[in-house]
């Protein structure tokens, strides 16, 4: 890929990128910073930050109108420079913005030996949301060896070329840094829905469980050897600090590393990862325990921090398997979960209650039901009342403001008022 830019770009690109840079040294933001931290930390009486994911409703958060960019590289980099810029204006939540300009490695990864056809669908504003994958396996009794062992490799050069580019364009307005992206994704029931539909996955359990068995350590172990590898290319970058490991959920912790570290003693036990597995909503606690939790129980012991889950409910799978995960660091409370189960179990034991409030509450009508909002924020404050839980509030999965953008402020607005009254 060559990296240049028209000259009207750039001079726009470093004007956004000299707005980012204020932005992020407001005051609040460090702030914020330490509000993340002793969140993550378990600090007594740390209070709950809150933020909103954006990238859901980018139809109205990004709109086509807002950009100026000529070139394909610009309108990239554009984005990412409004969309922080933005975040600050526009929604103002806990979100800490960036003062760093982030270049990932260079890393290509083959995961199964073949391409796997996805249709992408349309929705009634011709956004493209929902997508179905053209599984290969269609019965695993005879189907298993067509998955092959996943490659992967790191083109050094190309990485070179992008951080010297981006160095030169904006190093003098923000510190250009090297970060290694997540290239191992250790979701292995999410991975599992690229090879065989969720009716194959569930029939497997009664028809060839060996084989599923064969299946499933096979994904574990190219996650596994993926992230040994990066760990061993000198890949790794830590990311304890303003990076999210679950959608919007930041990484700020003194916990990590446990020891002082350079950069290329860094080890995957000095990360934080994310987890989840909603594909298996579906089956039985003694059969996730039995198919699926032994191969995430691995690769969780090979990090420092977990945050587990996504929309799926923790609690039907918390006492056999999840509160026997390694180094379980966060649990995400999604609205289908059982809030005040999961606040009596997670009580004293320093992990955070990542609590998901409603998204229909914002994405479904095009005006705030302001009583419901703060209701929904309530009933989760009063919940972890006198109980040591850390906790924080990230709204996730909003796919549409339906054009009303302030909605979404207000609901930040209203939200911090509630918190603030508890505390109070």
């Amino acid at each position: 890929m060559s990296y240049n830019l028209p000259t009207s770009d750039l001079n726009y690109l470093r004007e956004l990128a000299k707005q980012q840079a204020e932005i992020a040294a407001l005051p609040v933001m460090a702030e914020r910073k330490a509000l993340w931290r002793a969140m993550n930390d378990a600090t007594p009486g740390a209070r709950p930050p809150f933020a909103i994911e954006t990238w859901t409703f980018d139809r109205d958060f990004m709109p086509a109108s807002i950009f100026k960019c000529e070139s394909n590289l610009g309108r990239n980099l554009e984005n990412n420079f409004l969309r922080n810029i933005r975040h600050h204006q526009i929604l103002n939540d806990d979100h800490v913005c960036p003062d760093t300009i982030d270049v990932h490695w260079h890393v290509w990864y083959d995961e199964f030996g073949m391409e796997i056809k996805t249709d992408t669908v349309l929705d009634a504003e011709g956004v493209s949301t929902g997508y179905h994958f053209d599984c290969p396996v269609k019965d695993l009794r005879d189907g298993f060896d067509c998955i092959k062992p996943a490659t992967f490799g790191v083109d050094r050069d190309a990485t070179s070329r992008h951080f010297d580019f981006m160095n030169e364009s904006f190093g003098d307005i923000m510190p250009v840094v090297l970060r290694m992206g997540h290239y191992a994704n250790p979701c292995l029931t999410q991975r599992l829905m690229r090879i065989m539909t969720m009716e194959t996955f569930f029939t497997a359990m009664y028809d060839c469980p060996d084989i599923l068995h064969a299946l499933m350590a096979q994904l574990r172990d190219n996650s596994a050897r993926l992230s040994l590898w990066s760990e061993a290319e000198g890949l790794l970058t830590l990311n304890n600090e303003n990076q999210n490991t679950c959608g919007t959920c930041y990484n700020f912790t003194t916990i990590l590393p446990r020891s002082p570290v350079t950069w290329r003693q860094i080890k995957l036990s000095d990360l934080w990862v994310a987890m989840d597995s909603q594909e298996t909503v579906g089956v039985s606690p003694d059969m996730f325990h039995e198919f699926c939790f032994p191969y995430y129980r691995d690769l969780a012991a090979m990090f420092g921090l977990v945050y587990w889950g996504c929309c799926e409910p923790a609690d039907p799978i918390w006492e056999q398997s999840l509160s026997k995960l390694p180094n379980l660091k966060a649990v995400s409370i999604s609205r289908w979960a059982d809030e005040r189960y999961m606040a009596d179990q997670l009580d004293g034991k320093g992990i955070v209650y990542s609590r998901k409030p409603n998204p229909n509450l914002l994405g479904i009508h095009p005006e705030l039901d302001e009583a419901a909002w703060c209701e929904e924020i309530r009933n989760t404050l009063k919940i972890v009342a006198n109980r040591n839980i850390p906790f924080q509030f990230v709204v996730r999965d909003v796919y549409s403001m339906h054009g009303n953008l302030a909605k979404a402020g207000r609901a930040v607005t209203l939200a911090r008022a509630e918190i603030e009254r508890f505390y109070q």
